[in-house]
Formats: structure tokens, sequence, C-alpha cells
């Protein structure tokens, strides 16, 4: 049974991403979709977006992206057979950000440290 749902979650990644692409414009923003994650009953799917930008940025995509909600699961509905179509949360994935703190602290500590690439000259 896990892996039906990761393939639908899978499937619906591949969709959404087809949409953005076609229905939504994000301005200059690049928003790509980190990952979904699906309840066992098909029912909730949690949208996880990456968009560069600020904050406020970030908040106008995620109320875009629910402005749109509706015509996404409409449109998914028509192009993924699944029993019920998810009803899409979508969430601002903060996983880059976390990492990159993580990153910051350690060289910081000096446990770690950013050397630049071997093509760069200083």
């Amino acid at each position: 049974m896990k892996n039906r749902l990761a393939r639908v979650c899978e499937v619906i990644k591949r969709e959404l991403s087809a949409l953005f692409l076609r229905d939504i414009d994000f301005g200059n923003l690049l928003v790509t979709i980190s990952s979904v994650d699906i309840t066992p009953d098909l029912k909730q799917a949690h949208v996880f977006i990456s968009a560069l930008g600020t904050k406020a940025e970030q908040r106008r995509v995620i109320e875009l992206l629910e402005h749109n909600r509706v015509l996404m699961q409409s449109q998914m509905s028509k192009r993924v057979r699944i029993k019920h179509t998810p009803h899409l949360n979508f969430h601002i994935d903060e996983a880059m950000e976390r990492g990159s703190r993580v990153l910051n602290v350690m060289n910081e500590l000096g446990l770690m440290e950013i050397k630049p690439n071997a093509d760069e000259e200083l």
C-alpha cells in the first residue's frame, strides 16, 4: 500500500507541475514543487512549494495557489484517475532555508569550511 501512495504522490506532483507551467503566472519568481504528501484515504494532499524570494513573495505565491486551488483540482481530476480527487493544501517548504542555516552555523563554528571551486580564481 505504501508504494501506491508514493506513486499517487508522484503523479500529483507531475500533473501539478504541468498546471503551474501552463495556467499560473508567478511573475519572475522561481516556484517548484518540492514534494507531495497524501493521506492514506487519498482525500488530502499536502503540496510543499519552494519559492525563491522574500517572505512576502512566498506568501503571495501561496495566496495565488489557494485562489486557483479549485481550478487545479478540477483539471487534475480530468487527468488523474483516482476515486476521490484530493483536496490540495499548499505549504512553503522551508527545508532549503533550514539547511542553509545549518551550514552557516557549522561554518561559523569551524566544523566545516566552505572552499571555492577549483575552477574559480581568487
